[in-house]
C-alpha cells in the first residue's frame, strides 16, 4: 500500500529549551473571550463560549528570533490578536473544569491573525469565518513550555507591541471563560486529543498592521513571540 500523492508533512511546534517537537492535531480558537474585547467588537456580557478552527498547517512556529509572516492576499485590513495558547496532552471527553488541568501539556504565546475586512463581510452575510481566520500563516506561535515547568497559568500579563508601541495590555485572569472552563466546554462537543491546541482569546486593542511592522508580544510565565509582517508571497 502506498500514498497516491505525497503525504503532507506533520505540523509541529518546538518545545522550549529542547530539540523536542510537539505534533499538532487540531487548532481550536475561542471567540470574544475578554470582556473589553467583546465590547470593542460590539458585544457584552458572558455569552456562551463559541469556537472556530484554523488548520494545523496555518501555524507559523517561531522558536526564537523574529518570524516572518507574509502579508496575506485579498485583504487590506489585517489585524493582530495576541493569545495564550494551551496544548492538550491527553484524550478528553466530557471533562469537568476541575479536572481540566490534567489534560494540559503546556502553553505558548500565539497570534490569531485576522483578515478583518473579509471576516466582517462574512458576518454580514451570515457565512462562516474561515476566509477571514483560517488562511496560510494565520497562527504564529512561540515554542511550547511544559506545564511541569510553568505550573498552571491562571493569571499573568498578556501584551502586544507593534513597532515598540503597546497595542494590547491585559491579564489572563480577565478571560471571560477560564482555560479550565474552555476545556470543559470544548470536550462536550469534541473528543480532545493529544496534539490539539486551543487559542484562548484576545484582549482589547486589536488593530491593523501593514507590511514591515514588527509585532512583539508575550504572556507572563510563558514567554514571548516576535513576528515581522513581510511582503506578500508571489508565485
Amino acid at each position: 500500500m502506498a500514498y497516491v500523492i505525497p503525504a503532507p508533512p506533520q505540523a509541529v511546534v518546538p518545545v522550549a529549551g529542547s530539540t523536542d517537537l510537539f505534533p499538532v492535531h487540531r487548532n481550536y480558537c475561542v471567540g470574544r473571550n475578554y470582556e473589553e474585547h467583546a465590547k470593542e467588537m460590539g458585544f457584552s456580557g458572558r455569552e456562551p463560549p463559541f469556537f472556530f478552527a484554523k488548520p494545523a498547517d496555518a501555524l507559523l512556529p517561531v522558536a526564537d528570533g523574529t518570524g516572518v509572516m507574509p502579508y496575506p492576499p485579498a485583504t487590506s485590513n489585517l489585524h493582530h490578536e495576541i493569545e495564550l495558547v494551551v496544548a492538550i496532552g491527553r484524550r478528553a471527553r466530557n471533562v469537568a473544569a476541575a479536572d481540566a488541568p490534567a489534560c494540559i501539556w503546556g502553553y505558548a504565546v500565539g497570534l490569531d491573525m485576522t483578515r478583518r475586512d473579509l471576516q466582517g463581510e462574512a458576518k454580514k452575510l451570515g457565512r462562516p469565518w474561515e476566509v477571514g481566520k483560517a488562511f496560510d500563516f494565520s497562527a504564529p506561535i512561540s515554542a511550547l513550555v511544559p506545564i511541569a515547568r510553568t505550573g498552571e497559568i491562571k493569571s499573568g500579563r498578556i501584551w502586544l507591541k507593534v513597532n515598540g508601541q503597546t497595542r494590547q495590555d491585559s491579564d489572563v485572569s480577565k478571560l471571560i471563560w477560564s482555560v479550565n472552563e474552555i476545556i470543559e466546554h470544548l470536550s462536550r462537543f469534541f473528543e480532545l486529543a493529544p496534539g490539539d491546541l486551543v487559542f484562548t482569546g484576545t484582549p482589547e486593542g486589536v488593530a491593523a498592521v501593514v507590511e514591515g511592522d514588527v509585532l512583539e508580544g508575550g504572556v507572563d510565565g510563558v514567554g514571548t513571540l516576535r513576528v515581522r509582517i513581510g511582503p506578500p508571497e508571489v508565485d
